[in-house]
């Protein structure tokens, strides 16, 4: 195939690129709540694409790290909250790592002739490396750390909706091919080529009208849900909470009662306690079930308490317990992701010289084997109802949710526990990970923190109730029960398989044809 011979374009500069990573980071940091400005995400990616327009796969692999600083810097200043800067700083180096692979990685696929001279292979190529680093680094090392993925800033976006076709790879997907068609245009336009940079803007645009039409069922299937949810707040704003399990304890059995008063008994199907909700394991210690099983009479209802076991072989299970009236336990669910460096600690002794949080974790917690789903049976349904259990971070990782669903989950829950990060971001930024798991499975989510941020999510991603941080709330909302499962939830992980497999060959490809061509002829012709 022969080409047109290029005109060249002008390469930024080293200042001017390392000026646009710097900016770019930070202008998709605040994609993301708070303030969650979802329209700045593609803005912040064509900055990147822009500044990556060099030749040279070292420079970009810099760049992209100077990208990924300032924004993962900024995204999780929580972590500094939990267990102090250091940690904090390393994590966020880590994750800007994978941005600068995306750096170098890109500078290899650009290499391909077909690419450095196709404005819209430069598009897809681009969103499926920006996908493909975001599927590495969400499952190494371990067991990867998916915040920050761009789908995450969209959850009030039309863009969310493509959730339901493909889940959170697609959606994410579709906000770097944005970003790049955004790049395209100032590109041109900067050249003075008046005629062609609308058609990049109309791409963009239709991306965004496809998301605003893409239908999203919010409908019963099978009957309404009655739930209750407690939001019982601990004692202090930060890790002081820590060590005070009675009165955590003692705080959400008094929102239950305060809960039952106000519905009535019998009102509820289930009512719904957050991740330590009981860090006293009810099955052991019989003042903590005596209290729970009041509660449960007083509702005629089973709670689901979230409690941790300690096994006599050592470690402890951050399990969610279903608790009937006059039963006990009836169903479990233990975490099947521990948080490293949070609930269990690789490396203790290494570690502990950075950073003295670690000792707060005397017990590793160990991981669950089981399916995250959670049955009981409703008199009023006169059935057996599942719900998809996510314990706290696990509503990050895109197989635990959607096995959850499979299994049959017909609602979403998401228990956690985020009195350790204080006032800062990470609850809300949780709750937009909650309102895109809810579009691409197409189930009512609730998630129910200790001390916020609380929510009811219908399967659209519309949020009905929303609590406050650190405040003593009850919610009370009829859910949706639904069983059909979205394309997203059908095709499972494929997409990001078929995504990964061509991003490798795009890199293999640019490789190759960079062995063909000097670089004083890779002209940028867009």
């Amino acid at each position: 195939m022969t080409y047109p011979l290029p005109v060249p374009a002008p390469t930024p500069s080293r200042r001017v690129t390392v000026l646009l990573a710097l900016v770019g980071g930070a202008l998709t940091r605040l994609a993301f709540p708070d303030p969650g400005w979802w329209g700045l995400a593609p803005v912040g990616v064509a900055l990147l694409w822009w500044a990556l327009r060099r030749d040279s796969a070292r420079w970009n692999c810099l760049v992209g790290l100077l990208w990924g600083l300032t924004f993962f810097l900024p995204l999780i200043t929580w972590a500094d909250d939990a267990v102090g800067p250091v940690p904090w700083v390393a994590l966020s180096v880590a994750e800007a790592a994978f941005v600068g692979l995306l750096g170098a990685a890109w500078g290899w696929a650009r290499r391909g002739e077909a690419v450095w001279r196709s404005g819209g292979l430069q598009v897809v190529v681009f969103a499926l490396l920006w996908v493909a680093v975001e599927e590495l680094r969400s499952a190494w090392p371990f067991g990867g750390f998916p915040w920050g993925r761009l789908a995450f800033s969209q959850a009030s976006s039309p863009l969310v909706a493509y959730a339901s076709w493909a889940g959170t790879p697609l959606v994410s997907g579709v906000v770097a091919a944005g970003g790049v068609l955004l790049g395209l245009v100032a590109l041109r336009l900067r050249r003075g080529q008046l005629l062609r940079a609308p058609v990049g803007l109309a791409a963009a645009a239709a991306l965004l009208a496809v998301g605003w039409q893409i239908p999203l069922d919010a409908r019963a299937q099978d009957g309404e849900l009655r739930v209750g949810a407690v939001q019982g707040d601990v004692p202090g704003t930060g890790l002081e909470a820590f060590g005070r399990a009675r009165q955590v304890l003692d705080n959400h059995l008094a929102g239950t009662r305060e809960l039952a008063e106000h519905a009535g008994r019998g009102a509820l199907d289930v009512v719904l306690w957050p991740e330590n909700g009981s860090d006293i394991d009810p099955q052991v210690d019989l003042q903590a079930a005596a209290g729970i099983d009041a509660a449960a009479r007083a509702l005629g209802a089973p709670i689901l308490v979230g409690a941790v076991e300690y096994p006599e072989s050592g470690g402890r299970y951050n399990v969610s317990l279903l608790w009937q009236p006059g039963q006990g336990v009836t169903d479990r669910y233990a975490k099947q992701h521990p948080a490293p460096f949070a609930e269990y600690i690789p490396f203790r002794e290494l570690v502990r010289p950075f950073s003295s949080a670690v000792d707060l974790v005397v017990n590793d917690m160990l991981p669950g084997t089981t399916t995250g789903v959670v049955a009981f049976d409703s008199p009023r349904l006169g059935r057996t109802v599942q719900m998809a259990d996510a314990i706290c971070f696990e509503v990050a990782y895109d197989a635990l949710v959607r096995d959850g669903v499979r299994a049959g989950g017909e609602i979403i829950v998401v228990p956690t526990n985020n009195a350790s990060f204080g006032f800062s971001d990470e609850a809300v930024q949780q709750l937009a990970m909650s309102q895109l798991r809810a579009v691409e499975h197409g189930r009512a989510t609730v998630q129910i923190s200790t001390v916020g941020v609380s929510a009811v999510i219908l399967p659209d991603g519309v949020i009905t109730h929303r609590t406050g941080l650190f405040t003593t709330e009850q919610l009370v909302a009829d859910l949706p029960l639904r069983q059909s499962l979205t394309w997203a939830t059908r095709l499972g992980p494929w997409p990001a398989w078929v995504v990964d497999a061509l991003a490798v060959l795009t890199v293999l490809a640019g490789a190759a044809g960079a062995r063909r061509t000097r670089r004083a002829d890779r002209v940028d012709g867009l």
